[in-house]
């Protein structure tokens, strides 16, 4: 039976492994330009293929946008989130759950022997969870409507 307790291997093994990223010597304007192309809401900004920050729509709004700033002539690595919070692969689903709570965040790269091999946002956790419920609410419907009662 499906639990909440799958882990973001098995997370990328069904979404893919797709990684949208911008440098951090590209301009702002650059970055929203990918991100509407790809009809996502951050970049993982790269640096010679090292993860270095993430760009999100949050990051334009309240740092380029609200403070009147040009996002033509503001670098991304000027307005970035350095700090970036990571999980592995082994990490289990509720974890993450927790990390995008607690942290106020909604994507996640996920890291493996200092390598990026992925990015999950928490429309994915989300997604998986209901899914696992699903399958849950199907196996205990299945169950109870199979058992005979007898007085």
């Amino acid at each position: 039976m499906g639990t909440i307790s799958s882990t973001v291997r098995e997370l990328l093994n069904l979404k893919g492994r797709d990684v949208w990223s911008i440098q951090p010597e590209k301009t702002v304007s650059d970055a929203l330009k990918v991100l509407a192309e790809k009809n996502v809401g951050a970049l993982l900004v790269l640096e010679d293929g090292k993860l270095v920050g993430i760009f999100s729509e949050r990051d334009y709004s309240r740092k380029i946008f609200l403070l009147g700033k040009s996002s033509k002539e503001t670098r991304v690595e000027e307005v970035m989130t350095n700090e970036v919070c990571f999980v592995t692969p082994d990490t289990n689903i509720e974890e993450c759950m927790a990390l995008f709570t607690n942290k106020r965040i909604r994507h996640l790269p996920v890291m493996e022997a200092d390598q990026l091999i992925g990015v999950i946002s928490i429309g994915d956790v989300v997604n998986k969870i209901i899914c696992e419920q699903k399958f849950t609410i199907g196996v205990l419907e299945n169950y109870i409507s199979g058992y005979s009662y007898t007085v």
